[in-house]
């Protein structure tokens, strides 16, 4: 009984509580409003782009926010609904279509209203498309038949009772339509308008998003500070290209950072020990669809840590504000070693598990040089020979790496049937091969190449299965050196940590001595990199020696890891890359706001541009034809 009386009680508090929320003001039913109808960050109006969305499992403050404060109009193009029929409403934004001098279509960066004229003063057949216009109207209910399905707003339509052309467009260069885009260098050219396609507004307010919650990860929840570095610097020896920046004092340059390595080491030194920074960073080397000479990373260093709870930070991360669903933690690691030998590359895509074979023993009569190998990419026989377009590029790959690549139907006459017949026992009697022998990791990247060039093409056949999801993995174990052109040069940078088990190996065999350094990859593209860092100033000059860069140019770091500086480590996450990724973006430049061609170029203002004789003067430069 008591139980009854009990839910009664709540039940009637219930429904008072119901009745006094349906009196309050207009304001407050808004808020509700947004509540009950969340958006997903405001862009689930963009109907042309809904193929390309991704999923945003955030809940926040941001759902809910009234997206009209400040502003003199009082609702988006894409906030009313049935709801509110009968309210005084007043609309800005571009003219979308325009049908019969009678039905206006208004969009604006939340999603489109119809407006509908139901009065003779009212011209709107003259307004050209994309002009800028203020509607005040009153909201109504479609006729149930007329309702729009395709449209979040399709159950109202406001009747105007007043319009303003706000700014009367001239004319475009090219329309705002999803089927007839024009090619990107015109739309890049003219970006500011690009920018209004629905694709590219959901892309950036999803970048937002993503740094949003990123922020929120790393402050609220891990007490870490945001700080901001320099950007003209002094030149990083060992690293990437560098832009050099002129001065007015003779013979004088900054350099724009490539990233702020040297600073988020120092902020360790200085007792910043959990760092973090949304940087700008810039680097002169050639463009390609995930890069450009200057791109934005997210940033994070932190002291008394190590490489096992670096990745556990970035996947707790990535969890928690990847825009996408991501596999559970741990995610996939596997050693630089096993990358190359299994998928002939240090970024490989696990999306289609498809491993090359190492058949090395099958050739070692071959050569005598210890670094040969042989591998086999094996491929289903159902695809048949390969096209001349392929083959050709296979020749280039070929030259490119400086190995011997035989093809499925020359292996019994380059190599002899038996081999043939030990490669069929293992890699399969209803499979075809592609050999590479050569140099062991040459072989295994130029099969890696061959990999990815001819995936799609056994995609496309259904010859091979492929995930339609992010797979994670975490590759480690890079060898601190690499041979260069001119002696050994540094994997990832100057500043890792060698493996504490290869210690020994830096003076007899540096070549194989691993780092401390590990990359993330997405389905590929490498979209984060890091290293437990070097914190004591002897071994980092030793490593300077062996690299042949002059530790006086570095003394002010050399300095700084003598004054006391913690055991640290980092990693820098490419947001870009995430970004395309996770909008499932052709290149960088669609989730890039004003971004440069594959030349560095910016067709919007035509940077990079000439300076005048004056200018030249005034920073002691001059130029060389």
């Amino acid at each position: 009984m008591w139980r009854r009386n009990f839910m009664h009680l709540l039940n009637s508090i219930e429904l008072r509580t119901c009745r006094y929320i349906s009196s309050v003001s207009t304001s407050y039913t808004r808020h509700c409003f947004l509540l009950n109808n969340k958006q997903k960050f405001h862009h689930q109006w963009l109907l042309s782009a809904k193929k390309h969305e991704t999923k945003s499992k955030h809940v926040n403050d941001l759902d809910i926010v009234d997206q009209n404060t400040f502003s003199y109009r009082t609702h988006t193009c894409g906030e009313l609904r049935s709801n509110n029929v009968g309210q005084k409403v007043l609309l800005c934004g571009w003219v979308q279509f325009v049908r019969l001098s009678k039905f206006l279509l208004i969009r604006d960066s939340y999603g489109q209203t119809q407006c509908i004229v139901n009065n003779s003063d009212i011209n709107i057949s003259d307004i050209p498309l994309e002009t800028i216009v203020m509607i005040n109207g009153t909201v109504a209910a479609r006729p149930k038949s007329m309702y729009n399905p395709e449209m979040e707003t399709g159950e109202i339509e406001v009747i105007i009772d007043k319009i303003d052309i706000l700014n009367e467009v001239d004319k475009l260069p090219f329309n705002l339509r999803n089927y007839q885009k024009p090619k990107e260098q015109l739309r890049l050219q003219y970006r500011y308008i690009d920018l209004r396609f629905p694709q590219m507004q959901s892309n950036l307010r999803q970048r937002s998003l993503l740094l949003h919650n990123m922020r929120k990860f790393l402050v609220e929840k891990h007490r870490f500070v945001e700080v901001e570095t320099p950007t003209l610097f002094c030149r990083t020896p060992g690293g990437a290209r560098e832009f050099i920046v002129p001065t007015h004092y003779s013979g004088l340059f900054y350099s724009l950072v490539q990233s702020p390595q040297q600073f988020k080491q120092m902020l360790m030194v200085g007792g910043i020990d959990r760092y973090f920074q949304v940087a700008r960073c810039y680097r002169d080397e050639s463009t390609r669809p995930d890069r450009q000479p200057e791109f934005t990373q997210l940033d994070i260093e932190l002291s008394f840590t190590n490489l096992d709870c670096i990745i556990n930070m970035i996947e707790q991360l990535l969890q928690e504000t990847f825009l996408e669903d991501l596999p559970k933690s741990p995610f996939k690691r596997i050693t630089y070693k096993e990358a190359l030998e299994n998928y002939g590359s240090d970024k490989p895509n696990l999306t289609y598990e498809w491993k090359l074979n190492n058949i090395s023993h099958l050739l070692e009569q071959h050569s005598a040089d210890p670094n040969f190998g042989a591998f086999s990419l094996a491929y289903s026989s159902s695809l048949g020979k390969l096209t001349t377009k392929y083959k050709e590029t296979i020749n280039s790959l070929r030259k490119k790496y400086n190995v011997r690549i035989i093809l499925n139907e020359n292996i019994s006459r380059d190599i002899g049937q038996d081999i043939n017949n030990q490669l069929k026992g293992i890699t399969g009697e209803e499979n075809d091969n592609i050999l590479a022998l050569g140099d062991k990791d040459n072989a295994c990247l130029c099969l890696g190449d061959i990999r990815e060039l001819l995936a799609p093409l056994l995609k496309s056949k259904n010859l091979l299965s492929w995930k339609d999801t992010i797979e994670p993995l975490w590759v480690v174990d890079f060898p601190l050196f690499v041979e260069g052109e001119n002696g050994l040069q540094t994997c990832h940078h100057p500043f890792t940590a060698p493996h504490p088990e290869d210690l020994h190996l830096l003076d007899s065999d540096p070549l194989k001595v691993r780092s401390l350094a590990y990359d993330i990859v997405f389905n590929g593209n490498e979209v984060g990199g890091g290293s437990v860092r070097i914190h004591n100033a002897e071994l980092q000059k030793k490593i300077l020696n062996i690299l042949n860069i002059d530790s006086n140019n570095l003394l002010h770091f050399i300095n700084a890891l003598k004054s006391g500086c913690p055991p640290h480590g980092g990693i820098a996450l490419g947001i870009d890359r995430l970004m395309a990724i996770a909008c499932r973006a052709e290149s960088i430049r669609d989730v890039i706001a004003f971004p440069k061609t594959h030349e560095g170029k910016d067709p919007l203002s035509g940077a990079p541009n000439e300076v005048n004789d004056e200018d030249k003067k005034y920073y002691y430069i001059r130029s060389i034809e």
